[in-house]
């Protein structure tokens, strides 16, 4: 598996896999019809304005396997909330379930933490639903649960909890 930076060609391939991580990842949280209408159209439509904004100081990485498709991606840059304790972000992380549990998404969320670093930002924070299972992902690489929030997504009210590393250096890569 190769992991390389993002670029605007990749924005279908990207918009498919968050989509389609969202269907497994969400189906026991989200409604059903919410997550079947879930476009990938409109998906690529928001990758692509990510892309051309080049005055946004994030980034985003892609997995691909083998054949050279993209099975998973990460996103990140500064903290966009104003956190005092935090300076970077994790924005999102999604992988193919296929894909899952075999260290891809270790190496995504290092190397987005790489990233911040070549920035001298060390300090990374990621919000994640409570009930997702992935939350012990933050943990087993590290991350401390510093806040929560309530959310609602398809009129259903959730918890997102952060996950904040202090230090990445000594907590990811």
């Amino acid at each position: 598996m190769a992991i390389r930076k993002a670029n605007l060609t990749d924005a279908p391939a990207i918009a498919r896999v968050h989509v389609d991580a969202w269907r497994t990842t969400y189906k026991n949280l989200l409604p059903a019809k919410f997550l079947a209408d879930l476009s990938y159209e409109e998906r690529e439509t928001k990758w692509v304005k990510i892309f051309s904004n080049i005055a946004q100081d994030n980034f985003t990485y892609v997995a691909e396997d083998e054949i050279g498709q993209i099975v998973g991606f990460a996103s990140g840059g500064q903290e966009r909330t104003g956190d005092r304790f935090y300076q970077g972000e994790l924005y999102a992380i999604y992988i193919l379930e296929k894909y899952q549990r075999q260290g891809l998404g270790y190496r995504l969320v290092s190397t987005i933490a790489t990233r911040l670093m070549q920035s001298d930002i060390s300090s990374m924070l990621v919000w994640v639903l409570a009930d997702n299972p992935a939350s012990r992902f933050y943990q087993s690489l590290g991350g401390q649960q510093v806040n929560q929030k309530q959310i609602e997504i398809a009129t259903v009210q959730l918890i997102e909890v952060a996950y904040g590393w202090t230090d990445t250096r000594k907590g990811i890569i």
